[in-house]
């Protein structure tokens, strides 16, 4: 069992609202060029859930399940995206759905939008605008046996189901990919990793092919080498970096599959290791390996 300040946390509540899709202009402009109209960020995404493919979708940075943001102003929005963490309990709080339940699953910045799983008949009942509760807990958490590796956007309950071994004074964590921080574009420069996400470039063929980039699915567990997200996001040799595959890839310069952070260490004290089952959607029993999609 991981040794963690748990006790010492608070609980606390934040309230957003299901958003509505936001469209800046018709045209995204891909990276070859090409003017492309396309779904993207906000909303109810039926069909689109952890577990599912986070590469082939026709679509732009698309949130699976359901995008939550607060109405009452932008630090309110802040406070719910930094305070949310991966495994909260979400629950509806006003609408037809009132009292049914479902779980963080992610943060995408730039939108600032916190991402819920619902079960489809849940799903089927919400409506844009409906409120929801996040039970936020988890920000300040320690490892109480590992002061090297810092923790953020996680609930201990979830990082408790991972069970990460130890394994002297690393702990070996299972992850989907082993990705380079070099082909890390947009989220870099950012002052803070307590909420958000940075993306995985995926225009270069051959990286694509080198690191399996097109199997990604949406709550992998991954692990980006050389990448210290201590105070901010950075390139550091020896450095590792955990993180949660939260929207989908996308065509714009710079952009692809956003991940957010959960784990890092300056110093290499995590250990990837290779696991195709790490992904949230099984570890939290969200859905059938059955009833993964395939887009391609």
């Amino acid at each position: 069992m991981l040794r963690m300040n748990t006790d010492c946390l608070v609980k606390l509540s934040v309230l957003g609202a299901v958003s509505h899709p936001t469209i800046k202009s018709p045209y995204k402009i891909s990276a070859d060029g090409a003017p492309r109209v396309l779904p993207g960020v906000g909303g109810i995404t039926y069909n689109v859930r952890v577990g599912d493919p986070a590469v082939g979708w026709e679509a732009d940075h698309v949130e699976p399940g359901v995008s939550v943001k607060s109405k009452d102003g932008k630090e309110a929005n802040m406070a719910l995206n930094i305070l949310s963490c991966i495994g909260n309990e979400a629950i509806v709080v006003s609408g037809d759905a009132k009292g049914e339940r479902g779980v963080v699953t992610g943060k995408h910045g730039g939108i600032e939008h916190v991402l819920v799983d619902f079960k489809p008949d849940i799903m089927e009942k919400l409506l844009i605008g409906d409120k929801i509760l996040i039970k936020s807990f988890g920000v300040g958490l320690k490892l109480q046996d590992y002061p090297e590796i810092k923790v953020m956007n996680i609930d201990p309950k979830l990082l408790e189901m991972i069970n990460p071994e130890p394994e002297g004074d690393k702990l070996v964590f299972p992850v989907t990919h082993i990705i380079p921080a070099s082909i890390m574009g947009s989220g870099l420069g950012a002052t803070h990793t307590y909420s958000g996400d940075y993306d995985i470039q995926l225009f270069d063929e051959e990286i694509r092919k080198e690191y399996n980039l097109e199997t990604l699915r949406l709550g992998d567990l991954i692990a980006i080498k050389d990448a210290d997200h201590s105070y901010g996001r950075i390139y550091r040799k020896g450095a590792v970096t955990i993180g949660i595959i939260v929207h989908s890839d996308c065509i714009i310069s710079g952009h692809g599959p956003g991940v957010t952070t959960i784990l890092t260490s300056t110093r290499g004290k995590i250990k990837p290791k290779i696991n195709p089952d790490a992904n949230i959607a099984n570890i939290l029993k969200l859905r059938n390996n059955s009833s993964y999609l395939k887009c391609r």
